[in-house]
């Protein structure tokens, strides 16, 4: 069949470059529509239920609403992981199901089990399904600035303008408003006049939510015509409401402006944003689930750059998160390295051919199988990212072996024949090397078949790596034996020696230093198993670690407070802290901070958390070093300020994080247990072993106690006298406290909240618990009374947050680890917590953060990665039908890894998933190598008998396509090592490790092989 393939191409040469220039155009397409964004898609098939609970404490909400619906949510298949966080008047909870899942599948059968219980939930509990988005769907984030508007102003334009134009553009599933004041109508009731005339709040209630509507009556025909009759009383302003009559009494009609105050007022807020240093009004962009991250940028900017101008004069949009900045310096960076190593190839390529004409049909093989690997990603729906990328430039260097050996077998046809016809040489000298070249092709891709086994995040980061390798490297082969034959046959020509001088000179002196190593092997018999052990006693000073951090360009720091501290009270210290940040640090542009939970529930933070968003100026303004001295500079800032917990992120970082554990930090130490006392202490001492071990930084444990609740509990008696229920105080006094809506005010397209509140009216925090008990109540038998006198008030303590992971409770302790290796540094921890903590009866702790993926990897690979030897083994017998020299050219590979491990010692790097990657494409190159020397051997032991002669002649003509192969690998991974920019730091391992065992195979495939396969024939024969 390849012989057919061959033929074909020759004899349809036309045809064969048609389809060459069909594949340039489709390939070129291809890469221009290609979806671009800086990481694959790594989040799972996630669905997120999002419950407001007014009023009701984390254990009633955990009791009423968490807990019921988790044993419903149990009962579905596929779920892969089950949590809920429980905050003061919310819930959070994520079910993740196995990869593969889809994803409207999974929201309904999560909706149809929230609908069979939701009637039995208590009455005022509103949310349900979030937004069909991923954790990392907030791509776009900006502020509203104009000083002119008042933040109620902000907010209700961001709201009612902004947010339902950007919500046109395709795939964006919402936009989140934060900060602000959210405008509301409010009616606050003067109990007095009230009383006095037999009213009560439920009657204000009920008497605007039955007139504030219209409705249809019906029709009537009036001769040939039809009217439709209806009911109007709905109110559209203030007068609206001040005139509304809500009763009578001795034939006077009262207005609602008689017995409550009316105006402008605000909903309850459970969060701010401030902008260095004054706060501020913020929209999010959330990006629907499997959307184009750029094209949905680009329609966000697209649309407000539209809508900007309809805005009131002096408004601006101030953006300071945009996800396309990351992805195109990202890309940018792989792109730039990718362009590089094709550029040092193609020099290698001419250095070692001498001949600009066999240079340049090898330098197009590189365009080409570029161009159909883009091709092949199109048809798969892979995105153009750092990781597929990536692929592509570790396989460039690897790209080209095919089309070198076929491109020297036949300039050196043509040179030793140039007599015969110039066609049938060239298919001759294709046909010759085609079945090793497919033999080559297929040993690299099972080489790089581990990499399609991986599971979970790191097979969601490296499956498109091996998908490109494989499409490229296929792409590479089906050209190397049509279209490189084809354009062989109209660029090279015939006789003359195709060996530069150089290359001669460079063979004489191998030949001299070959034969001195034959002859002498000793030195080198010695060396290399002391080189070896020396290696294995490194690899136990290498740390361990999943994935490099990427360099996302601006910094999160996660603060913590008191947990009983108020908004007020957490704005302003959160504005203390953001002034001297940027006083102190000219490299911050600007500080953006949330603080409490978002309008959607999306991250429901307590009044006590905070996300402060740094964006930093570009690197040539920085007057510090490294990103790492920046952090070091923000740290002694930040201890300026005792009582704050603190933690350092970034936002794909801090979201990938939540993804994998529910919490936010480099490692998550969680205690499962029942009661919240112990779990409290035993965080504790968790939260002690961990300040004592080198590396951890940032330490935070999520505050589970300290939660200070002031009950009202009904004096019976007095109740019952005067038909006082538990649930008629608990609305009177929300109405009082918080504000209870009952209808709304419709303005055109925007809608107003009507709430019945006493807000204004709150008397000094520090007084507050006093003025509580002497706060009137309107009875239902239309008396008033002090609640003092029909209520006992009191505190009492309890849970300020719970958080449940597959229906368990928990407490967690983050930590993030510096300078040093992060599964080193939970051993350690392991050991330590087994030492030190003895767990009560049915409690646990579980390790949990990105170090597990390594974990799993590492065990992953060390299953799979033989049982691709033992593929690789077995073509190798076939290719030789020798076991012996099969093993033999196995035997390179431990010295291939000896190499990368000591580049990876030398730099400094961990051994992490992509050095894993790299180990596993040393084994392909290595063993190519081996193949490309010993079939020489073979293919020559019956024209030359003598077996000194025939290794020390074949390595001689093997030493430019080894040292071609070998070093077109290693300089075009090159460039991703001293790259600069985000997205560099993932593949630098990967180069490393790769560079470092190609010099050393390469070696040992030139001295040691030759030397190992004379003394096996010799001991043969």
């Amino acid at each position: 069949m390849l012989d057919a393939a061959i033929r074909f191409a020759l004899t349809q040469r036309l045809f064969v470059l048609m389809l060459a220039a069909l594949l340039v155009a489709l390939g070129t397409r291809a890469w221009l529509q290609i979806p671009i964004d800086a990481f694959p898609d790594i989040s799972p098939t996630q669905v997120k239920i999002i419950l407001k609970a007014p009023g009701m404490t984390p254990e009633e909400i955990e009791q009423q609403v968490t807990r019921p619906i988790e044993t419903e949510l149990l009962g579905i298949p596929r779920q892969q992981m089950l949590r809920s966080t429980t905050k003061y008047a919310i819930t959070a909870i994520t079910l993740d199901f196995v990869d593969g899942t889809d994803i409207y599948w999974a929201r309904q059968q999560v909706n149809e089990r929230l609908a069979n219980l939701w009637d039995s939930l208590p009455t005022d509990i509103a949310g349900g399904l979030a937004p069909m988005s991923t954790p990392l769907s907030e791509m776009f984030m900006f502020t509203l600035e104009n000083p002119e508007l008042t933040l109620m102003q902000r907010r209700e334009i961001l709201e009612w303008e902004v947010r339902p134009a950007l919500r046109t553009v395709p795939g964006v599933a919402d936009v989140n408003i934060l900060g602000g004041y959210a405008r509301t109508y409010q009616i606050t009731p003067r109990l007095e006049q009230m009383s006095a005339l037999g009213l009560g709040v439920t009657d204000l209630r009920d008497a605007l939510r039955s007139s504030n509507l219209n409705a249809g009556a019906g029709r009537i025909v009036e001769g040939n015509d039809t009217l439709i009759v209806r009911t109007e009383g709905r109110l559209e302003s203030i007068d609206d409401l001040r005139a509304l009559v809500i009763g009578a009494r001795d034939g006077i009609n009262y207005r609602l402006s008689d017995v409550a105050e009316i105006g402008i007022g605000h909903l309850t807020r459970y969060g701010a944003v401030t902008r260095n240093g004054e706060e501020a009004a913020e929209a999010l962009v959330v990006a629907l689930k499997d959307s184009n991250t750029a094209d949905v940028i680009a329609g966000v900017k697209d649309k407000l750059a539209a809508l900007e101008p309809t805005l009131p004069a002096g408004t601006r949009l101030n953006v300071f998160y945009d996800r396309s900045t990351l992805i195109d310096t990202a890309v940018g960076t792989i792109t730039k390295a990718l362009l590089m190593a094709v550029v040092l190839v193609i020099a290698l390529l001419a250095l070692f051919l001498g001949d600009l004409r066999a240079s340049l049909v090898l330098s197009l093989s590189l365009p080409l199988a570029a161009l159909a690997t883009f091709l092949w990603m199109s048809g798969f729906g892979l995105s153009a990212n750092l990781m597929s990328l990536g692929g592509l430039v570790i396989a460039i260097g690897m790209l080209v072996d095919a089309s070198v050996v076929v491109v020297e077998n036949i300039t050196m046809q043509l040179a030793q024949k140039p007599s015969l016809p110039r066609l049938h040489l060239i298919y001759r000298a294709s046909k010759d090397v085609a079945l090793p070249v497919v033999s080559g092709t297929v040993i690299v891709l099972i080489v790089f078949s581990p990499l399609l086994t991986m599971t979970g995040l790191e097979g969601k980061l490296f499956t498109p790596v091996a998908l490109t390798i494989v499409f490229a490297m296929i792409s590479a082969l089906i050209l190397a034996l049509t279209v490189i034959p084809v354009l062989a046959s109209l660029l090279l020509k015939s006789g003359g020696d195709s060996t530069p001088g150089y290359i001669r000179r460079l063979q004489a002196a191998y030949q001299g230093s070959l034969s001195r190593v034959m002859w002498h092997p000793r030195p080198l018999l010695f060396t290399l198993p002391l080189l070896l052990a020396a290696s294995g006693i490194l690899l136990g000073f290498v740390g361990k670690a999943f994935m490099p951090t990427l360099d996302e360009g601006d910094v999160i720091v996660q603060l913590e407070k008191s947990p009983s501290i108020s908004l007020p009270a957490s704005v302003a210290l959160d504005r203390q802290v953001e002034r001297a940040l940027l006083e102190a640090i000219p490299e911050i542009r600007q500080i953006v901070a949330r603080t409490g939970s978002d309008e959607l529930g999306l991250d429901p933070m307590g009044l006590n958390e905070t996300d402060i968003f740094m964006e930093l100026r570009p690197r040539d303004e920085w007057t510090v070093a490294s990103k790492d001295e920046l952090v070091a500079r923000m740290r002694e800032v930040l201890h300026q300020f005792p009582g704050i917990n603190f933690g350092f992120t970034q936002p794909i970082q801090m979201r990938v994080s939540e993804m994998l554990t529910g919490s936010r930090g480099d490692l998550s130490i969680k205690v499962f247990g029942d009661d919240i006392a112990t779990l409290a202490s035993l965080v504790a001492q968790v939260q002690e072993l961990l300040q004592d071990i080198p590396g951890a930084v940032d330490i935070q444990a999520a505050v589970i106690e300290g939660g200070r609740f002031l009950n009202a509990r009904l004096n019976p008696q007095i109740a019952a006298s005067h038909g006082m229920t538990v649930e008629h105080l608990s609305r009177h006094l929300r109405t009082q406290l918080e504000g209870m809506p009952v209808s709304e005010i419709i303005e055109g397209k925007k809608r107003f909240p009507l709430v019945l509140a006493n807000r204004g009216a709150q008397p000094d925090p520090a007084s507050s618990i006093d003025a509580l008990q002497r706060q009137l109540v309107n009875l239902p038998d239309g008396s008033l009374a002090p609640l003092g006198a029909i209520a006992d008030i009191g505190f009492r303590e309890g849970p300020l947050l719970i958080n449940r992971e597959r229906g368990n409770r928990f407490g967690v302790v983050t930590s993030n680890v510096a300078e040093r290796d992060i599964v080193g540094f939970v051993e350690e921890l392991r050991g330590r917590v087994d030492t030190a903590i003895t767990l009560p009866t049915g409690y646990s702790i579980d390790f949990g953060g990105e170090f597990e993926n390594q974990v799993r990897a590492t065990r992953n690979l060390l299953l799979v990665v033989p049982a691709a030897l033992l593929m690789i083994l077995v073509i190798l017998f076939a290719t030789f039908r020798s076991l012996p020299l099969a093993l033999l050219i196995l035997a390179n590979i431990p010295f291939a890894l000896m190499g990368g491990i000591v580049a990876l010692f030398i730099s400094g790097e961990y051994l992490s998933v992509p050095a894993s990657v790299g180990f596993i494409a040393l084994l392909g190159v290595a063993v190519l190598n081996g193949v490309v020397m010993i079939s020489h051997f073979e293919q020559t032991a019956a024209t030359i008998p003598d077996h000194e002669t025939r290794v020390t002649q074949g390595a001689v003509k093997r030493l430019r396509p080894i040292l071609m192969t070998a070093t077109t690998a290693m300089f075009g991974l090159l460039p991703l090592i001293f790259a600069s920019g985000p997205g560099a730091e993932i593949q630098r391992p990967l180069a490393i490790v790769v560079t470092g065992g190609l010099f050393s195979s390469t070696i040992i495939t030139l001295y040691a092989l030759p030397m190992a396969y004379l003394w096996l024939q010799r001991r043969t024969t």
